[in-house]
């Protein structure tokens, strides 16, 4: 991997599932608001697959399993009510999968620029990533408000390398769903998938650039991928 100071490299990561294992208080905080409208709870291993898009998203989603509706207003307040019980459970079981800052500290050691891309709230992933200590490790924490569109829009990636001090043609994406890899794909970024995230298909069927099952193979897995300056 070779990046300068006039020539870093801005490596993007998604965070639910693939920086951070949230999927216990998401899931939890899910279960929660379900109860209150008097649905039965999300299983954990099937719900795991419901995260990718947004709180609001994985609501919806969440009905269209178990074949239920929900008006729109009765989606908006469900939608409020699981921000407000998420934001204060937003790091009682999450925690980075492993090896994750090794992989941090060697890639900027490495000179590159580190960046955060998600359809999370970019509040709500400031907050989380305060709460594990790892906020200060990137230049740009961007979410699906920040610019006003959200991935699969190449342009929320675009934004992100932009406003992390990065270039479109020096970034690389790191993800594992096939949002991540649509989005790198439309803004011509390469993308490195991980094994470990949120999908009910394995990763190699979207065809990404590099896959890894272990944060220690990501420095070696975006070598090559990046032309020298």
């Amino acid at each position: 991997m070779i990046a300068s100071k006039d020539s870093p490299l801005a490596i993007v990561f998604d965070l639910d599932g693939t920086l951070v294992d949230t999927a216990p208080d998401l899931i939890g905080t899910l279960n929660v608001i379900f109860a209150r409208e008097g649905l039965k709870p999300a299983a954990y291993e099937s719900a795991r697959n419901l995260i990718g898009g947004g709180a609001r998203a994985m609501i919806q989603r969440g009905l269209d399993a178990e074949g239920r509706a929900a008006a729109p207003a009765v989606l908006e307040r469900m939608f409020a009510d699981f921000i407000a019980y998420y934001s204060a459970h937003i790091a009682d079981r999450s925690q980075p999968f492993p090896g994750l800052e090794r992989a941090l500290d060697a890639l900027a050691a490495n000179g590159c620029i580190l960046a955060v891309c998600t359809n999370k709230l970019e509040g709500l992933s400031r907050q989380l990533l305060d709460a594990l200590k790892l906020s200060k490790r990137f230049a740009a924490i961007c979410g699906q408000d920040t610019f006003g569109v959200q991935k699969p829009d190449p342009e929320i990636l675009r934004r992100t390398i932009i406003a992390a001090g990065g270039r479109l043609e020096r970034a690389v994406m790191v993800g594992d769903s096939l949002t991540d890899v649509r989005t790198a794909r439309a803004a011509g970024v390469p993308i490195v998938a991980v094994t470990f995230g949120y999908t009910d298909r394995p990763v190699s069927e979207f065809v990404p650039d590099r896959i890894i099952e272990r944060f220690d193979e990501l420095p070696a897995a975006i070598e090559g991928l990046i032309p020298p300056a």
